[in-house]
C-alpha cells in the first residue's frame, strides 16, 4: 500500500436500514475513505439467548447490564443485506469488506466476493476460524486489543499454516471509548519488529489524535467507527466519528504521509539552491601577497561560494599566493602549497 488504508467502520451503524448503511458507504468513499467494513454475524452465531448472569455484560461504560444476545440482535447487519451491499461497494468503486464471527459467516462473504478478512479482537484466540478465514488467500486483518503476546503468535502462526502471509495486526485499545494515555502507539511499532509484518491501527478513541500519531509511525492501516449522524443510535454511535470530524481525520493522516516521504539524502536542485545560503571561507581583512592567513583575515562566514569551512585548520598558518582582496571567497589556488 502507497497510502495508509483508511477502513471506515459500519459496525452497529446502520439504524436496522439498508439505505442508511448504503448513504453512509457513499459518504466514506466522499470522504476520502479506501475502505468500508461492516460484520458478519448473528446472535445465534455469536452466542445464545441465555439469561444467566454469565450473559450480560459487565465492566463497560456503555452496554452493562445487557444480554449478549438483544446486543448483538440489534447490532447485527442483517445476512439479506450482503449481496446488495458488496454489489453498491463495486457500483460506487470502494472497497467493502468484513469481519465474520464464524464458519458460515465465512461462507457468505465468500458468495459475496469479500477481498479481505478482519479478525475482531475478541476472536483472535478462535485458531480454527482464523485458519478457515487464511485458507481463503485473502489479506488477513487482525486486531489486537485482549490477546495476550503468546495469543497473538498463534493467530499469525495460524494464518501462515494455511499458506496465507499477507498479515497486518492492528493496535487496539478495547475500551469504547478508549484513553488516550491508553493508546500505547510503541505497541505496534514492537509488533512489525516481533512478528515482522504489515501493522496499524484500530482506534476507538475521541478524535484523530492517535490515528495522526500511528501515521507517523509507520502505521498502514487505519481503522475507525463511522456514522453518518449520532442520532441514528445504535450501541456504537456514540464512539463513532461524524462525517466532519472522519474528513479531519483522513486529511491531517494525509498531510502527514507527505511530510514522511522516503529517506534520501540526495542533493535535489532545491537543496543545492539553499546551498548558497550554508558557510563558508571567506577573507574578510585584505591579505598581501606572502601574508600569513590567520583567524583575523579568514572567517567561516555566509554564503557557500568560498571552500568548505572543514579545512579551517589546515589553511591557518599558510601564506597567501597573490593579493586578496576583502571579501573573496578563499580558494585553493590562491593559497601557497
Amino acid at each position: 500500500m502507497s497510502n495508509t488504508f483508511i477502513i471506515g467502520e459500519i459496525s452497529a451503524n446502520h439504524g436496522n436500514d439498508v439505505e442508511i448503511v448504503k448513504k453512509t458507504m457513499k459518504k466514506l468513499q466522499e470522504l476520502g475513505a479506501d475502505a468500508v467494513k461492516i460484520q458478519t454475524y448473528t446472535a445465534d452465531t455469536i452466542t445464545i439467548d441465555c439469561n444467566k448472569e454469565l450473559f450480560k455484560v459487565k465492566g463497560t461504560s456503555l452496554w452493562d447490564g445487557m444480554n449478549l444476545y438483544d446486543l448483538y440482535k440489534e447490532a447485527s447487519t442483517p445476512w439479506e443485506w450482503h449481496k446488495e451491499l458488496f454489489e453498491y461497494a463495486k457500483e460506487i468503486g470502494i472497497t467493502l469488506f468484513s469481519t465474520p464471527f464464524d464458519k458460515t459467516a465465512v461462507d457468505l462473504l465468500e458468495e459475496c466476493g469479500n477481498p479481505i478478512y478482519k479478525v475482531a479482537s475478541f476472536e483472535i484466540m478462535d485458531i480454527p476460524l482464523i485458519e478457515y478465514m487464511a485458507s481463503k488467500g485473502k489479506p488477513m486483518i487482525m486486531s489486537t486489543g485482549v490477546a495476550t503476546l503468546e495469543e497473538i503468535y498463534e493467530a499469525v502462526e495460524a494464518c501462515k499454516k494455511m499458506g496465507n502471509n499477507d498479515i497486518t495486526l492492528l493496535k487496539c485499545t478495547s475500551q469504547y471509548p478508549a484513553k488516550l494515555e491508553d493508546a500505547n502507539l510503541r505497541t505496534m511499532v514492537d509488533m512489525k519488529d516481533k512478528f515482522g509484518v504489515k501493522v496499524g491501527l484500530s482506534d476507538h478513541t475521541m478524535g484523530s489524535a492517535v490515528p495522526v500519531a500511528a501515521t507517523t509511525l509507520g502505521a498502514e492501516v487505519i481503522e475507525k467507527h463511522f456514522i453518518l449522524d449520532r442520532e441514528i443510535g445504535g450501541p456504537d454511535a456514540s464512539f463513532s466519528m461524524t462525517p466532519e470530524e472522519f474528513k479531519e481525520m483522513v486529511d491531517r493522516v494525509r498531510e502527514v504521509e507527505k511530510t514522511l516521504g522516503v529517506v534520501d539524502y540526495s542533493l535535489t536542485e532545491s537543496k543545492i539552491k539553499s546551498r548558497k545560503f550554508s558557510r563558508s571561507l571567506f577573507v574578510v581583512k585584505d591579505i598581501k601577497k606572502g601574508e600569513i592567513l590567520t583567524e583575523k583575515n579568514v572567517r567561516s562566514i555566509r554564503p557557500g561560494d568560498g571552500m568548505s569551512p572543514k579545512y579551517y585548520k589546515e589553511i591557518l598558518g599558510e601564506k597567501a599566493k597573490l593579493d586578496i582582496e576583502f571579501g573573496t571567497p578563499l580558494q585553493w589556488e590562491l593559497i601557497e602549497k
